[in-house]
């Protein structure tokens, strides 16, 4: 049996969501909005989240520049992975580099002629399913 994990896509308004089921096969959750830059409201839902999903091993992306240096972006991942764990110290939480998790999930959205809502609806959660594949991946899971 494989550990479930929940993956996370954050950005500046959603909040990619994505999880994996005992045999490891991973599913897109949604993509929850919240106001730009309230990430409490996200680090909110996600604590909901693992709590009824009895999860507690998360997987967030961590924006990278593609010279691999950290992002702007990169220092409110690692504020939110910080309080994230003040609230829930049980939490393990690991990053992922997620340079082309977005370039993947935008060709898999083309792939299958989603109009531009479609592509708005999903390109955050298919992002974090990207990340966790490739996360149990590299763990070889």
């Amino acid at each position: 049996m494989v550990k479930k994990y929940l993956s996370l896509d954050l950005g500046t308004k959603t909040l990619g969501v994505a999880y994996n089921d005992a045999l490891g096969f991973v599913h897109g959750l949604e993509t929850f909005r919240f106001d730009r830059n309230q990430y409490i409201v996200a680090r909110k839902h996600v604590i909901e989240l693992t709590e009824k999903m009895m999860i507690n091993d998360i997987v967030i992306g961590m924006p990278l520049h593609l010279s691999g240096e950290q992002s702007e972006m990169s220092q409110n991942v690692l504020r939110f992975i910080e309080d994230l764990k003040k609230e829930k110290p049980s939490l393990n939480i690991e990053t992922m580099d997620e340079r082309l998790s977005s370039v993947t999930a935008n060709n898999f959205i083309s792939d299958r002629g989603m109009n531009h809502q479609q592509r708005k609806d999903n390109v955050d959660k298919i992002a974090a399913c990207v990340i966790l594949d490739t996360y149990l991946r590299m763990k070889g899971n």
